[in-house]
């Protein structure tokens, strides 16, 4: 553009071409020289991205092993394995029912890791502590079958303290009622195998109160997780795998791809 500018000049001074044509290839000189150096700084910040990098650890190659791993959990979770091992108690989907995130499809109940709940009533808990030893006999047994267990742990407030709508005794009209307070019991899995249990069973409890070195408080709050699942582990695996396997037949070395920090975290869930 500069040399038909440069031709057009002439022409221009001797009025053989109208000025308004010469200002038009002025015009179109600027615009090109404002688009080349345009061009020059993309190429330059281009430049700074992918300077000392390989294929493998390429923004772009980082950015597409990083959708293609997102694609396999993607598609891994179109199927929804347990996060554990038990029976379905409660199910609301049928066989080929739509559903969208977030729906409660199932209840799975772990039925060789249940404990006890036992209401004691709030004069009863002087003398309990964590690690006592308790028998136990369900109803649905008898006196045929006594469980072994040890208090774990108390509940931090009463039931009705925790009730949807908790009784207001600031009116003045108050009838004083036995609180009682819930108490957490283990049992040994060896006995539940053996005598399998059901939920929301009835069971008759009785501590042994003779040892009291224990904590009579409820103890604090869990800092791992009772269930972990690495359900999603083999998917996450095989994405790696293919992302290996691109780089290499690209020409790099996929032993130096490097995959971020959260990339693969074992879900867990706590009961």
């Amino acid at each position: 553009m500069s040399a038909d500018l440069e031709r057009r000049a002439p022409l221009a001074q001797s009025g053989a071409l109208p000025a308004e044509e010469l200002q038009h290839a002025h015009d179109s000189v600027n615009s090109s020289k404002a688009a080349l150096e345009v061009a020059r700084q993309q190429l330059a910040a281009h430049k700074t991205l992918v300077e000392r990098t390989s294929v493998e650890t390429h923004p772009e190659v980082q950015n597409a092993a990083a959708r293609v791993r997102e694609a396999y959990l993607a598609n891994a979770r179109t199927s929804l394995p347990a996060p554990v091992a038990g029976y379905v108690a409660k199910r609301s989907v049928q066989l080929g029912q739509r559903v969208n995130p977030g729906t409660t499809l199932m209840t799975i109940v772990p039925l060789d890791q249940v404990w006890v709940d036992a209401n004691f009533k709030e004069a009863q808990l002087l003398n309990l502590r964590a690690g006592q030893a308790v028998k136990l006999r369900a109803d649905i047994y008898g006196g045929a079958v006594e469980y072994r267990g040890r208090v774990s742990g108390f509940g931090a407030g009463t039931g009705s303290a925790f009730a949807l709508l908790p009784p207001q005794n600031a009116t003045g009209n108050w009838i004083k009622v036995v609180q009682r307070v819930p108490v957490r019991i283990a049992l040994d899995p060896a006995e539940i195998e053996q005598h399998p249990l059901r939920l929301g069973l009835s069971m008759q409890v009785e501590v042994d109160t003779h040892e009291r070195d224990g904590e009579g408080r409820p103890p604090l709050a869990r800092t791992g997780p009772v269930y972990e699942t690495k359900a999603f582990a083999s998917s996450a695996e095989l994405a790696d795998q293919r992302v290996a396997a691109i780089i290499v037949a690209n020409g790099g070395d996929a032993r130096a791809l490097r995959r971020p920090a959260t990339g693969r975290a074992p879900q867990s869930a706590s009961q």
